[in-house]
């Protein structure tokens, strides 16, 4: 290969036979077991000579193994003209309403089109830089599929006052949601630790033992969320009455955890509609009802989790203006909302 990559390679020994071969090729290349899966896929990566195809294979005492490492490339995020929905913006710090489909700041697999993208051409150079070159100006982010409110931060000084906000949890968070079946009780409060799942590395999930009891383990970050149930829509089948088929929930964030509405809601059986990761779709699929198909249509053309960041509210860091910010939810999910409606009560 002519690329102007390098290669590096290592002879497996008695202690490093059986481990599986991504693993031992991420320890002593220090790449990422994602990236060696890439480079895997990309025929980049051989045993003794032949290419490797499996990265969940064994490693073999006594094989050379051989990664082709391709040459850096400058991925630093570049200005795009990218339309914003700005809903205000002064010297200090820009609020925006982030539409679905656009991720927060580059990322492998998405380098291009994303919000810092958009800012570093609405903005041009007033972005903090705390944040690093792939960041500037973020203090939070909400998912890549979720809609809704956003502050940025301009200076040095704004980021700094926005971020002791959100670390000392008195920013104002709205979010609305679309969720399977209603919570019980109607109104409440989820409180867990929160960390990466063991089964699963792009999932979170609650670490056993410390819904509602903090002490009950060490691991993971404390997440708190404040739910409250707006509405029902139609009834489930066999179930008592008052039991809706879909509810939708204001919840309010204490802490901001990734993933955290998804996560709690999911763990208390009431997951967010159309989540691709904590769906858990399967146990629907039995309920032939007319009812549960026009749910399975209305998701199905969704093509997103039904999540919403409704409201934002802080103290300017600067002016130390209160401030709070409200979008309406975008048009796929009031379109989502309106085929819920026509559900039997």
């Amino acid at each position: 290969m002519s690329d102007g990559g390098r290669w590096e390679t290592r002879t497996a020994e008695a202690g490093d036979a059986g481990e599986r071969v991504d693993r031992w090729l991420s320890a002593w290349t220090e790449l990422s077991r994602a990236r060696i899966k890439t480079l895997v896929e990309g025929g980049s990566v051989r045993a003794d000579g032949d290419i490797i195809r499996k990265v969940t294979g064994k490693v073999r005492e006594g094989v050379e193994y051989a990664v082709h490492v391709p040459p850096p490339v400058d991925d630093t995020p570049l200005p795009e003209d990218i339309p914003l929905s700005v809903l205000f913006e002064d010297e200090y710090l820009i609020v925006i309403d982030k539409p679905s489909g656009m991720t927060v700041h580059p990322a492998q697999g998405s380098r291009s089109g994303t919000l810092v993208n958009a800012l570093l051409h609405h903005c041009a150079d007033s972005l903090s830089g705390i944040g690093g070159v792939m960041r500037p100006g973020i203090v939070h982010r909400i998912d890549k599929d979720t809609s809704g409110v956003m502050v940025v931060a301009k200076t040095d000084a704004a980021h700094r006052g926005l971020a002791a906000q959100f670390a000392d949890h008195s920013m104002e968070r709205a979010y609305v949601c679309l969720t399977r079946g209603r919570p019980n009780p109607r109104t409440g409060t989820i409180e867990s630790r929160l960390a990466r799942s063991t089964a699963d590395r792009k999932k979170q999930a609650v670490v056993r033992g410390t819904l509602g009891d903090m002490d009950a383990d060490i691991h993971g970050r404390h997440a708190i969320t404040h739910y409250e149930t707006i509405r029902g829509f139609g009834q489930r089948k066999n179930a008592s009455v008052g039991s809706p088929v879909v509810a939708e929930l204001e919840c309010r964030l204490e802490t901001g955890r990734t993933h955290q509405i998804r996560v709690h809601m999911a763990h208390i059986n009431c997951p967010l509609l159309g989540d691709p990761l904590y769906g858990n779709h399967r146990q629907f699929l039995s309920d032939n009802s007319e009812v549960e198909a026009t749910v399975r249509d209305a998701v199905a053309a969704f093509k997103r989790q039904a999540l919403h960041a409704r409201t934002l509210g802080f103290v300017h860091p600067v002016t130390e203006e209160e401030m709070a910010f409200e979008a309406e939810p975008p048009a796929d999910y009031k379109a989502l909302v309106a085929a819920l409606e026509t559900l039997p009560r």
